[in-house]
């Protein structure tokens, strides 16, 4: 990649996709490209990088006068049938999707993975903040629209390490079925849990392990596969002529958390290592969900021999990353926050670590669903995962780019499915009738957690406003 001096980004908005051109921007490398005109979570870092991004996908928008040596896509926005991509493939330009960019980028760096179906994006970016707090300066890729406490989610660094998330969806739908974790070639891979998710691309959970298991066999180097011991869906990785480190709740992981509590805003947890416990550690993010994802990267860390002191400095340096669990802020006594959870589990875990932190307090959630498939799929998980809410409300389904069909699936039917286990659960539609509902119910105290992987991103915020133009709860 050393000859390219200029790239385009189609579809530049999306999470992966701006942490990668943050990267090559911070390499020295001219950056432009093109999305759709919508608020995203990543278009405050693309400014503040100045980066050019146009609206909408024309051909004009490849160059004549100084093209890019390189346009990159995902299957978002037709993919390689965009109008972008078919431009730069008919003059001749190189064009590569995200997930064999990234993979290219990487390559003469130690290379750590962090892949799984949950939690990868914390995981990469608290290893990130770690590594560079102890003075690693690491390269990094990260899913996020934001590093809290760190920065811009794409970084390269002067140091040897390169950190990635590591996506297991399709490179290109109905182009490359290649895993897009499959260009990557770890030194390390830490592997936070393995789940049946994307049902667009993945018939069931022996397909999402066999992909994992691909992935693995790509390790060079040490070979090391850091894994949860808790998660029984990953033990398809243990051995295979692998080096493997294991970390859990469980007594026999080889790092062990032996203790959690919280106080306010705060996650307090012990680790032990091989039986010897090694020290107390303090994270600004809620649940043991999250102290578990810490206790994968103190695997890794400790395993390249990084100390104790200086991971402890790291991990109370992270403030988590942007839409997981961001606390938008406070309004008439109503707390707020964003967060990206769009399957049963990682729903669970946040309405979970949500209660941690506010155990006496009553908890809204609202979710909108994302895609048809998912919600198909798993509409069973989806109606028993609110049951720590207070109460739940459900918007319609947002629909994914690459979804035409809606299988006979929508939010009327997902509120019903939900009511046979959680009597409070509610439909409403759109933010306007959330907003019209929750101006009926809200109490100072409230907890409300707008949750979901569409458009729900800019609810928050909205749902400040309007709440802040009611009159003074007597």
């Amino acid at each position: 990649m050393d000859h390219v001096k200029r790239m385009h980004f189609v579809g530049i908005y999306g999470v992966a996709m701006a942490a990668l051109a943050l990267y090559v921007r911070d390499r020295g490398i001219r950056v432009t490209g093109t999305d759709v005109q919508e608020e995203f979570p990543t278009r405050a870092m693309l400014t503040k990088a100045r980066i050019p991004i146009d609206f909408g996908f024309r051909k004009d928008h490849i160059r004549t006068q100084h093209p890019p040596d390189l346009v990159v896509y995902t299957g978002a926005h037709g993919g390689r049938e965009n109008p972008e991509v078919g431009e730069a493939i008919r003059r001749g330009i190189p064009v590569l999707a995200h997930g064999a960019a990234l993979g290219k980028f990487m390559e003469g760096k130690r290379q750590i993975s962090v892949a799984g179906s949950h939690g990868k994006t914390t995981a990469a970016a608290m290893l990130s903040a770690v590594f560079a707090s102890s003075g690693h300066d690491p390269s990094y890729a990260v899913g996020c629209g934001e590093i809290f406490g760190l920065g811009a989610a794409g970084h390269n660094g002067r140091g040897e390490f390169f950190i990635a998330e590591a996506d297991e969806y399709v490179t290109d739908p109905g182009h490359d079925d290649t895993p897009r974790f499959l260009w990557q070639r770890p030194e390390i891979l830490l592997v936070t849990n393995i789940d049946f998710d994307h049902p667009d691309v993945y018939a069931d959970l022996t397909a999402v392990q066999s992909a994992f298991r691909q992935l693995q066999e790509r390790e060079v180097g040490q070979k090391l596969t850091v894994l949860c011991a808790d998660d029984p869906s990953s033990r398809v990785l243990v051995g295979r002529g692998r080096n493997t480190m294991t970390y859990g709740f469980s007594p026999s992981s080889d790092v062990t958390v032996t203790h959690v509590g919280f106080g306010k805003e705060r996650t307090f947890f012990t680790v032990s290592e091989r039986g010897t416990e090694i020290g107390d550690f303090t994270l600004r993010l809620p649940g043991k969900h999250n102290a578990l994802n810490a206790a994968g990267v103190i695997a890794v860390l400790r395993s390249l021999g990084i100390s104790v002191d200086h991971i402890r400095d790291g991990l109370l340096s992270f403030h988590g990353t942007k839409r997981r669990f961001e606390k938008i802020g406070t309004i008439r006594g109503v707390t707020i926050y964003d967060d990206y959870a769009h399957h049963p589990k990682e729903i669970e875990a946040t309405i979970a670590a949500a209660r941690c932190w506010y155990p006496e307090k009553r908890i809204i959630t609202v979710f909108q669903p994302h895609t048809y498939s998912r919600t198909k799929a798993l509409l069973r998980d989806f109606a028993t995962a609110f049951r720590q809410s207070d109460i739940a409300l459900f918007t319609d389904i947002y629909a994914s780019a690459r979804e035409t069909d809606t299988l006979g699936i929508d939010g009327h039917i997902l509120v019903r499915e939900t009511q046979d286990h959680h009597p409070h659960a509610r439909y409403t539609a759109d933010f306007t009738a959330v907003r019209t509902y929750l101006d009926t119910i809200v109490v100072p105290d409230d907890i409300i957690i707008f949750m979901g992987a569409g458009d729900i991103y800019s609810w928050g915020k909205r749902a400040m406003r309007e709440l802040g133009k009611l009159a003074p709860v007597a």
